[in-house]
């Protein structure tokens, strides 16, 4: 038997996890690793911890089913985007920290951009806004801020990438400078349309390209790991970011399937096909793969508070002692009673953007109770969901006809079923979950001829449960003018930030 080896390098942790030909979870392992905030807004990790936390759970979970790489078809990769790190090519050690998406440090520098009358071709080019979320005004921070760095970058002697090219250089034996175009897509520097680094761009940060690795497809073998890893070598053949990774695993293959992921934040993921849709509703145009020579697109929203608010009600206000546990609360009640929550802890992403946001509970009652507000906390969740959707239906101008859901707050029925009923569309949970890490599978699988092609793989994806609309669209838009209302209060409040 031959296995795929997926390995998913997001914020918190690394993860490897086998899968089977049949696309079955085999065995995961796992390893948290250090976040580092050495100031305000600043959120860093040391890059050499997570190519140690790596490369530590893959050999874990090789030892535990007792496999050898004679057992493993391929690796694929799937990593947290715009986090960035710069290496000297020399000595392939980091500068500095990597500096994690999350970061703000930039915010000020992105708002110069926009001042200097950049953000139209930022935006036309790239299909991003001009925000400290993406890799390209990071790495021209490290350039100016690193003792030496700007010196040793016009030399030509420093290195850049994300997340999956410093694990692909490591894996290598440090030959390897590559990232695919799912990742370079979210740098603020590669040019979507003509699938190249823009000399533009580059130029206006300042960046010079000998920098920045390869551009590869998603799924193509890129190389070899070194035989001081793992044993024997193993072609690398599978990239994608995590939420790319998971609208493929999810195979979300044709034009108007969308996806949502229900993790700490929520990112929504609609397929676009071959047209790289520019959004009029403050959405994200990405590249979704490329495969075969073929580019797929998609538009993508994010928000910032999803399963965080289910926290906070836990660590926060105590409400609960286990996330799993605002299920039974919230379904306590019939309603919310008229409770809304907007959680804008740190402002609003998608569709509004607004940093000045703040989080709001209004229609408070004498009635209120701890049920009221933890059904009230989920409803958000949907709600923002909803918001999303709406400006992805208004922008791809497509019938989107169902929703598939994944990560971990999906697994709670009462928000999934308010999901389906604000939707008015069916919401389908998978019976593994593990999209993020199956996609990136897929992609190394397709790349060697594991799997014969994406039709023998859709077969493979399987239904836990699909969530049918139970209320009238007048009754959800009723929800959702209440909903907007509660919005339009939390906007605009922190002017000091």
């Amino acid at each position: 038997m031959k296995y795929i080896l997926a390995l998913d390098q997001g914020t918190t942790s690394s993860r490897a996890i086998l899968f089977d030909q049949h696309g079955q979870n085999i065995a995961t392992a796992q390893k948290e690793f250090k976040q580092h905030y050495p100031q305000s807004g600043w959120v860093e990790h040391d890059a050499d911890e997570i190519w140690s936390s790596q490369i530590s759970v893959a050999s874990e979970v090789l030892a535990r089913t007792q496999l050898s790489t004679a057992n493993i078809a391929a690796i694929g990769i799937t990593n947290q985007r715009e986090t960035v790190i710069v290496w000297d090519r020399h000595t392939g050690k980091p500068i500095c920290n990597a500096i994690v998406w999350q970061d703000r440090r930039t915010a000020s520098f992105c708002e110069q951009l926009v001042a200097d009358g950049h953000e139209a071709a930022f935006k036309q080019k790239t299909g991003l806004r001009l925000d400290p979320y993406f890799s390209g005004t990071k790495i021209r921070w490290i350039i100016d801020n690193i003792k030496d760095a700007r010196k040793r970058a016009d030399a030509g002697d420093l290195m850049c990438g994300t997340v999956d090219t410093w694990l692909i250089y490591n894996l290598s034996g440090r030959t390897l400078h590559v990232t695919d175009s799912t990742n370079a897509s979210r740098t603020l520097l590669y040019n979507i349309h003509t699938k190249q680094w823009d000399a533009d761009l580059l130029s206006i940060l300042n960046i010079p390209q000998s920098m920045l690795p390869e551009v590869k497809p998603s799924s193509d073998v890129y190389g070899m790991t070194s035989g001081t890893h793992l044993g024997n070598p193993l072609p690398i053949a599978g990239i994608a970011g995590d939420q790319q990774a998971a609208l493929f695993g999810q195979m979300c293959t044709t034009p108007g399937m969308i996806k949502s992921t229900y993790g700490t934040g929520c990112f929504m993921l609609v397929n676009t096909g071959d047209t790289a849709i520019t959004s009029n509703n403050n959405l994200l145009t990405t590249i979704a793969w490329e495969i075969n020579g073929q580019t797929t697109y998609a538009l993508e929203g994010s928000i910032f508070i999803g399963g965080a608010v289910v926290q906070w009600l836990r660590d926060g206000l105590g409400l609960i002692k286990s996330a799993p546990e605002i299920e039974s609360l919230a379904t306590s009640v019939p309603n919310t009673g008229g409770l809304y929550l907007v959680p804008a802890f740190a402002g609003l992403g998608a569709p509004y953007w607004d940093p000045y946001a703040r989080g709001i509970m209004i229609g408070i009652s004498r009635g209120t109770t701890s049920a009221h507000i933890a059904r009230a906390a989920l409803e958000a969740i949907a709600y923002q969901v909803d918001d999303v959707m709406h400006a992805m239906a208004t922008d791809a101008d497509i019938d989107i006809p169902e929703m598939r859901v994944d990560g971990g707050a999906c697994a709670n029925n009462l928000l999934m079923q308010f999901q389906a009923d604000l939707l008015g569309i069916p919401v389908i949970r998978p019976k593994v979950q593990e999209t993020t890490a199956l996609g990136a599978a897929y992609l190394a699988g397709l790349a060697v001829g594991y799997w014969k092609n994406q039709n023998e793989i859709a077969g493979q994806w399987a239904i836990d449960r699909t969530f049918e609309p139970t209320i009238s669209p007048a009754q959800a838009n009723t929800y959702r003018a209440g909903w907007q209302k509660a919005v339009s209060r939390s906007r605009n409040w922190d002017q000091s930030s």
